[in-house]
């Protein structure tokens, strides 16, 4: 990890995701962007490519400037930090590494120590059998359990094969750091795109785990826009009219046991990633 500069911050809390594994729709990673694009951001530190990544797997890409001359963008973890008059925000957008876990999580961990963070949210995405029509279902997991119904969260007993985002979650609990993970469904039928309404969902929810006040008035556009656009092409397809009815049907009657449905997906996704 190399720093470019080491700031003295006002009590930090952190912001957390990950491309790739976990990121169903792009959604978590768009809503941490969302972070830094809505304010004031700078670049504190960065992770080497070269002790994580497999350029066979996930290969630099060549790019032309305006003059003619390539460069070569590789694959990469910043840290960010948003100054803010309550308490400062500490962004870490990237991708899953490949390799090196856990001297990756290790370093991270170390850092946001340094930098005095206390509490951090990190923020998945999965598929699931749910409807575009339906507010986006989400399931946390904390490290203290009662935060999870405080904030509306439905809570996941998963067991079983994890990214990035279960070991850095781990890491964070044993280093005493508050940790709270969120994840988003996104419908199996829609998740071969990006998919606006989980990145609205998950902006809010974070906002709120952090205390924070978000303009999230081009997600909740976007996210209308993107509806409109799937029920306009879903009318013209009446198979797929009558499945999403079904799974609004499925999620009105069986709205008790939707929590454990919806670990189980989230189990499933898992494990056929």
């Amino acid at each position: 990890m190399q720093w470019l500069s080491q700031p003295v911050l006002n009590d930090p809390l952190a912001l957390i995701a990950f491309e790739g594994w976990g990121d169903a729709g792009d959604s978590a990673s768009l809503a941490a962007e969302r972070f830094i694009e809505a304010f004031d951001s700078e670049l504190i530190a960065t992770f080497d490519p070269d002790e994580h990544y497999d350029f066979q797997v996930r290969r630099p890409m060549v790019f032309l400037n305006e003059g003619g001359t390539r460069r070569i963008d590789w694959p990469e973890n910043e840290l960010h930090v948003v100054r803010r008059p309550e308490r400062d925000l500490v962004v870490l957008i990237g991708e899953e590494p490949n390799y090196k876990w856990k001297a990756f999580t290790s370093e991270l961990v170390d850092a946001l120590l340094t930098l005095g963070v206390t509490r951090v949210v990190t923020l998945g995405a999965f598929i699931g059998q749910v409807a575009h029509t339906l507010p986006v279902p989400l399931i946390g997991s904390a490290n203290r359990p009662d935060a999870l119904s405080l904030h509306g969260l439905l809570p996941s007993g998963y067991q079983g094969p994890t990214g990035i985002l279960g070991v850095l979650n781990h890491a964070l609990g044993n280093a005493g750091i508050d940790v709270i993970s969120v994840w988003a469904a996104v419908p199996h039928y829609l998740s071969n795109q990006d998919y606006p309404p989980a990145v609205e969902a998950l902006a809010i929810k974070a906002s709120e785990l952090l205390e924070m006040t978000i303009d999230i008035g081009d997600l909740t556009r976007r996210s209308r826009q993107f509806r409109d656009t799937v029920d306009e092409a879903i009318e013209e397809n009446i198979e797929l009219q009558q499945y999403v009815e079904q799974l609004e049907h499925e999620a009105a009657d069986e709205d008790d046991e939707q929590g454990e449905q919806l670990v189980e997906e989230i189990e499933d996704f898992l494990k056929d990633r």
